[in-house]
C-alpha cells in the first residue's frame, strides 16, 4: 500500500540541482527551502515558516516529506560527500518518501539529529541513523499510519484494472491483507534498527489524529536514541 502516490519527481529540476550543488559553497543558495548544507550537516526542515501559512492555517504539500525530495537527497549527498549527519525537523508526510529517504540515509551511513520535532514518516528517516540524538526541548512523535479516503479512492480507480479488482469489496479485501504486511515490515524495520520490541508495538496504539511523544529517558531505554558506532 502506498500512502502517497501519483506525485511525479521533477527530473529537470533535480538535474539542474545536481549541476548546481557541485559548485560547492555557492550551491547552498540554490537549494530548495527545505534543504540546507551546513559544513558536514545536511539540514532537512519541512516545517513551513509561519509567514507562509495560509489564512486557514493549511500547510502546503511542499512543506511536508514528499516524493520529490527523494532525488534531491541523492543529488545533494552525491555532490557533498563530506556530509555525515542529517538534521531533521518535520511533522511527517509521504510514508513512501520517508521509507525511501531512510534507505538513502542507511546507504550513506549518516548520523541523525532532531532539532525541533520528528513525527510520523520522519521517524523512519531518523531511525536510519547510525547515531541518533535530539536536542533538549525537541520531540519525537509516533502514531498509526493513515490513508485518506480521497487517496484510497484514487488508488482504486488507478489500479483496479491492473489488479483485476471487480468490485470495491475485492479492493477492500486486498487492503486488509496489504495493511497487515505493511505493519509487519514496519515493525521489522524498527527492530532491525535496534528498537525495543515492546516499545515498537506500543507505537501502534496511538490513532492517526493523535501523537505520542515519549520522554527522552524512554526513547533512550527503547533504543530510539543511541550513540553512533
Amino acid at each position: 500500500m502506498s500512502l502517497s502516490f501519483g506525485v511525479k519527481s521533477s527530473l529537470t529540476f533535480a538535474t539542474v540541482l545536481c549541476c548546481s550543488v557541485a559548485m560547492g559553497a555557492q550551491a547552498r543558495d540554490t537549494l530548495p527551502p527545505k534543504f540546507k548544507v551546513d559544513g558536514q550537516t545536511l539540514i532537512y526542515d519541512t516545517e513551513e515558516p509561519e509567514e507562509n501559512t495560509g489564512k486557514d492555517g493549511a500547510r502546503a504539500e511542499i512543506w511536508e516529506i514528499t516524493e520529490d525530495d527523494i532525488e534531491l537527497f541523492r543529488d545533494i549527498l552525491a555532490a557533498n560527500p563530506a556530509i555525515d549527519r542529517l538534521q531533521l525537523n518535520s511533522g511527517g508526510g509521504s510514508v513512501y518518501a520517508g521509507e525511501t529517504i531512510a534507505e538513502i540515509v542507511l546507504e550513506h551511513g549518516l548520523d541523525t539529529w532532531v532539532v525541533g520535532e520528528c513525527i510520523s514518516a520522519c521517524v523512519d528517516i531518523f531511525l536510519a541513523g547510525e547515531g541518533r540524538q535530539m536536542t533538549l526541548g525537541s520531540q519525537i512523535g509516533f502514531h498509526q499510519r493513515d490513508w485518506a479516503p480521497k487517496a484510497v479512492q484514487g488508488y482504486y480507480r488507478r489500479w483496479r484494472k491492473d489488479e483485476d479488482w471487480a468490485t470495491p469489496f475485492e479492493f477492500g479485501s486486498w487492503i486488509y491483507r496489504d495493511t497487515q504486511a505493511e505493519v509487519f515490515l514496519h515493525l521489522d524495520y524498527m527492530l532491525d534498527r535496534g528498537v525495543d520490541p515492546e516499545f515498537a508495538i506500543e507505537t501502534l496504539k496511538t490513532p492517526p489524529h493523535d501523537i505520542w511523544f515519549p520522554t527522552r529517558l524512554r526513547l533512550i531505554a527503547a533504543g530510539v536514541l543511541r550513540e553512533g558506532g
